[in-house]
């Protein structure tokens, strides 16, 4: 874990950086970058000792990470962004664990067609830093870095109509779902085709470790600042699979929102609400019931999910 926390604090104190080189005598004056971000590092702690109301004490840290870096000159955009988020708590009792974990890279590159409208491709990258167990039980990975990721290549039109607001829509999108951890990629994890076995449990043939999928894209998405220290960042993505080979999931629409406000209290202290939520057909979500006092796994299937977090702590702006 001291590792993981270590990989952290490399990532957050060491922003993106989007290196371009060209001919300086090619370079226009006009040329506009506009770049910016959020660095924000949260702190809870409960302590309890001897408390009749009962309880128990836990300290938690959690680091977020938002980075811009837009150009738009003579009819192109190119917009870029790096959102990372890592988070650890640790209760009485218990080891540390981790309640957060991203890395979403994206990039969208457009030429005006007409007023708002962008010819537009966009490219989105969503993987985590470490791996992610199903507690209480901590000895068999569920998630790591690269198992699984999300690459979406698409192509469309993107509506623009302010630099707060974006609409991306693409029928023409494809999307890889990759797992690198084998034993995952037998399970069927995440989508991917599992593992082939005989009758003796013998493996005959690997669980494949990409999958492919066609359909149509939207992504939507604002930020701005709403109120004098108060930026609001949301964005929707959707995704309709064409290609899926069963027919009763073309109605089932994978759906990713993210929301994130931030208020800035002075110069370095900030507070944050964050929220997500997921709805994705190819991830079977374990149900679990206490039969004779143990916790039973009964059933799985695509379920929505949820994750929120509210912090206060250590915030810079730039």
């Amino acid at each position: 874990m001291r590792k993981q926390i270590l990989l952290l604090l490399i990532c957050i104190v060491i922003p993106s950086c989007f290196l371009f080189a060209q001919d300086s005598t090619m370079i226009k004056k006009d040329t506009t970058w506009k770049s910016g971000g959020f660095l924000s590092l949260n702190i809870n702690q409960v302590s309890l000792n001897n408390w009749a109301a009962g309880g128990e004490s836990s300290f938690s840290l959690t680091g977020l990470f938002n980075y811009f870096a837009n150009y738009k000159f003579d009819g192109a955009s190119w917009d870029n962004s790096l959102d990372l988020g890592y988070g650890v708590i640790k209760s009485d009792g218990d080891p540390m664990r981790k309640n957060e974990d991203k890395i979403e890279l994206n990039s969208k590159y457009g030429h005006l067609a007409q007023g708002s409208f962008y010819y537009s491709g966009l490219m989105n990258v969503r993987t985590q830093f470490s791996a992610g167990y199903n507690y209480p039980n901590d000895s068999v990975e569920v998630s790591n870095f690269g198992a699984p990721a999300y690459i979406t290549l698409a192509l469309g039109m993107d509506y623009r109509p302010n630099p707060t607001f974006s609409l991306f829509l693409s029928p023409a999108t494809g999307r890889i779902t990759i797992v690198t951890n084998q034993i995952l990629a037998d399970s069927g994890a995440y989508g991917v085709d599992k593992a082939e076995f005989d009758a003796a449990g013998n493996k005959i043939k690997d669980g494949k470790l990409m999958r492919v999928e066609f359909g149509a894209y939207l992504s939507a998405k604002y930020q701005n600042t709403i109120m004098e220290n108060i930026d609001l960042l949301t964005k929707i993505t959707l995704f309709d699979n064409y290609t899926d080979k069963v027919a009763s999931n073309r109605t089932n629409i994978d759906v990713n929102w993210d929301f994130l406000l931030t208020m800035k209290v002075n110069k370095y202290i900030s507070a944050s609400i964050f929220a997500n939520a997921i709805y994705d057909h190819d991830i079977d979500i374990p149900t679990y019931e206490t039969i004779n006092g143990v916790k039973t796994e009964v059933s799985k299937g695509p379920k929505t999910q949820f994750k929120e977090s509210i912090g206060i702590g250590f915030g810079y702006r730039f």
